[in-house]
């Protein structure tokens, strides 16, 4: 991995304390290397696939060089998303089969315009949009590398599986007549169970004495509709991030991302950026993973297909499964809405779907030239923010999607999994990646998140309410780089916030 580390271009900066701050910060890392000046190419971090933001922002919106021929299939494609799965049996075969048990009627409802879901501000909501990841961790090195190893990638939870299912298609449940316990008793087919929030506000006070009230999650979990979970379930909040530019991603040489690779941190910079390693069930095979918040999917076929499965509850080829296991009889009896194949959602309106997620474009930089944000570029240089949110690739040629081949695009990722501290840890193993390890989100589209939909909540779990915040909780890894941002000043902070907003 090569070390990431810059001179300032004096250029850049109107400011000589900016300046000064930079010749400090690479003369504390003995680096040789010069921060790139700004790029034309960098306000259209999509390269050919970046969309304007007039009149407002989207994030669900059709990368604009998709050829026209084949639009009719993406806005097939974004109808299947965005329409609401019914209960089994309907007229309307091709959209039923919702459940039994499920999280969301339909994809957008959770990414909402494309973008993230949004957290409950107090403990009195109940989640929704947001989900509840869980699975058994044991202190067996044996039985956990077996998990591992699995195409499963964790031991599930024997009665409640991966992951909490908190709607059902229930009468009961849906007129909110009943908890889920009630409703077993009735024999409706219940939720597992309903999920809350209870937020805890701490203080993080920085060097010249200002500060900011940071804010964590505790998981409130009511009326468990089968029971106990098993005494060793770990459990983790997470919250549905924005879907744009996956396709991009996507096609990032496989070579890049292991170029970025440092397990081992053999140059000893303190990061050590690994890939995940996951099951691919279309190709039956073992790939990297490149996508979720523990890069636990390897592409787009399996991201859209598990989100049928697990949070809408539709079987599909690369899922078969409805999300109910051998400890929920009620939810096993159900009708489904299968077709002759044995499937809710058959292949080709999978792919459909997957080519309506993988052709969202990017929306373009805003305030580029503002002198803040300038400034706020080469902070977010010096103090290494860099290192893991690499800002640029070349995407590879494709066959199946020329359009986004051979594009530069600006991400601000590096897909890699990082340690980022006990803070951060849900204590949940998934496939190679550790229970305190996660992978660098990207940034593009970052500072438009509360003008897409009001969500303005980063992190796993949506905890930070800011940018800043979601700084402030980096640990492990990233520990270094967000003390350098922490010792900046004031105005240096503002700054170096604004680059990341403009993105």
């Amino acid at each position: 991995m090569r070390r990431l580390c810059f001179h300032l271009k004096p250029g850049l900066s109107r400011l000589f304390g900016i300046f000064m701050l930079a010749v400090w910060v690479i003369a504390s890392s003995g680096c040789s290397e010069q921060i790139p000046g700004p790029e034309a190419a960098e306000t259209r971090p999509g390269g050919a696939a970046t969309t304007s933001i007039i009149p407002f922002p989207e994030l669900d919106k059709v990368t604009p060089n998709l050829p026209e021929q084949e639009r009719p299939l993406f806005y097939a494609g974004r109808a299947l998303a965005h329409q609401p799965w019914v209960k089994a049996p309907t007229i309307t075969d091709a959209r039923d089969g919702l459940g039994p048990i499920y999280n969301a009627r339909g994809c957008l409802a959770c990414h909402i315009r494309g973008g993230k879901s949004r957290m409950p501000d107090n403990a009195d909501t109940p989640l929704f949009g947001p989900l509840i990841r869980m699975s058994v961790v044991l202190d067996d090195a044996a039985a956990m590398t077996a998990a591992a190893n699995s195409h499963d990638g964790v031991i599930p939870d024997p009665v409640y599986g991966d992951q909490l299912q908190t709607q059902s298609i229930a009468l009961m449940h849906q007129l909110r007549q009943a908890t889920p316990t009630a409703m077993a008793e009735q024999q409706q087919v219940p939720p597992e169970a309903y999920a809350y929030i209870t937020w805890h506000e701490q203080a993080f006070i920085y060097p010249d004495g200002s500060s900011v009230s940071l804010r964590k999650p505790e998981l409130d979990l009511r009326y468990a509709a089968y029971g106990d979970f098993d005494t060793n379930t770990r459990f983790s909040v997470r919250n549905a991030p924005a879907i744009h530019g996956m396709g991009l991603l996507e096609l990032i040489a496989q070579s890049d991302l292991e170029a970025l690779a440092d397990p081992e941190d053999a140059d000893g910079n303190g990061i050590s950026g690994r890939q995940n390693r996951v099951w691919d069930a279309r190709s039956q095979r073992w790939l990297p993973g490149r996508f979720g918040h523990k890069a636990n999917r390897p592409n787009m076929d399996m991201i859209v297909a598990s989100a049928f499965a697990n949070d809408i509850g539709i079987s599909n080829p690369l899922f078969p499964s409805q999300p109910c296991t051998a400890y929920q009889p009620l939810c096993e009896q159900q009708r489904n809405g299968n077709d002759s194949q044995g499937m809710e959602l058959p292949d080709n309106l999978l792919r459909l779907v997957t080519n309506f997620t993988r052709n969202l474009g990017v929306p373009q930089r805003r305030n580029v030239d503002n002198a803040e944000v300038l400034e706020g570029r080469t902070l977010f240089y010096a103090t290494g923010c860099v290192t893991c949110h690499q800002p640029s690739y070349t995407t590879v040629a494709s066959t199946t999607q020329p359009h986004l081949g051979n594009q530069r695009i600006w991400p601000y990722t590096d897909l890699l999994l990082h340690d980022m501290g006990p803070a951060l840890a849900d204590g949940r193993p998934d496939f190679a990646a550790s229970g305190s390890e996660w992978r660098t989100p990207p940034l593009w589209g970052v500072g438009l998140m509360a003008r897409v939909n009001g969500s303005q909540q980063y992190l796993h779990d949506g905890r930070a309410r800011s940018i800043e915040e979601a700084i402030l909780w980096h640990g492990g890894e990233a520990a270094m780089a967000r003390q350098k941002f922490a010792d900046l000043g004031a105005e240096e902070r503002h700054n170096l916030l604004q680059f990341v907003e403009s993105l």
